[in-house]
This record gives C-alpha cells, structure tokens and sequence, in this order.
C-alpha cells in the first residue's frame, strides 16, 4: 500500500493535459494500486493521475456501488444524456465544494491495467464522477463549472 501526495489547487498540472498511456506495464499497476490506496486513505470516490502528479490519462473510482473500484486508462467518453445538477467536491481543493450541471447518463470508453477495451455506462453519481475525473485529464476543475461555489463548513455554521 502506498499513499501518494494530492496535489493541491494552485500547482500547475491541475491546469494540464494528460498524456496517452501507451505501455501497459508494472509501472501502470503501481501507478493503479497507489491510486486506488490514495483515493480510499483521503477518502474520496475519484481520482485522476494528475491529481497525484502524474500527467497521464489515467482514472480510479468507487461511489460505493455494486462495480466497486473502477480503474479507466485512456477514457474517452463517447455518449452523454440527460442532466442533473448537483454537490461536488475534489481532493486537490479541499474545503470547498459546488453545484455543478452533468450529464445524468454517459457512457465511456477506455482500457483495463492490461490494455484490453471496455466501455462503462454510468448513471446520477457514477456518471458525476466520470465526467469529474475526466475534466481533470483535461485540466478543467470543477469550480471552472460550477454554478455556485461555497464551503460546507461555512452553511452548516450559518444553519445553526
């Protein structure tokens, strides 16, 4: 198990493109398993490799549901309906979080740790964090999106 550092707002391959992965080798699997032991250690639901420092199209998942860890090299998606808007948040900018519009359905393509082709189609929260995580492999945050920024610890301060 290893924890790697999240990279925070502010440093600069936030702001970049991801490069194709083109070699599927031990060093993607660590790359995978040091993700994954990342996202659950912060914890979080998404993660990106540029989010680690890692400037490759590469993403991990878990919202909790029957699929579990969801690992994506290259993903590309190539279908999206409907709409919802709803809270997000992102490891790399803690603290805040906003009301974001999405896609209720997408459905993505992409490649396993091995290489082999896939598709994944995703609903409400897994299609959330699909079109998260790919903006990142893009270098688009989530507060580019969002249609109202604010700090939970904030409102919860405010309600009471």
């Amino acid at each position: 198990m290893a924890i790697r550092m999240i990279v925070k707002e502010g440093d600069s391959v936030l702001r970049e493109t991801a490069k194709q992965v083109t070699k599927f080798n031990s060093n993607l699997h660590k790359l995978l398993d040091d993700m994954a032991d990342t996202m659950y250690d912060a914890p979080g639901v998404g993660l990106a490799a540029p989010q680690v420092g890692i400037l490759k199209r590469v993403i991990v998942m878990d919202v909790g549901d029957e699929n579990g860890l969801i690992e994506i090299v290259n993903p590309v998606v190539v279908e999206q309906s409907g709409e919802q808007i709803g809270p997000e948040g992102c490891l790399s900018i803690p603290g805040l979080e906003g009301e974001v519009k999405r896609p209720l359905k997408v459905k993505v393509k992409g490649q396993d740790r091995n290489g082999e082709e896939f598709e994944l189609e995703g609903e409400e929260l897994l299609a959330r964090c699909i079109m998260h995580e790919v903006d990142h492999l893009n270098g688009v945050l989530f507060t580019d999106l969002a249609i109202r920024l604010y700090r939970p610890e904030l409102e919860e301060k405010e309600e009471r």
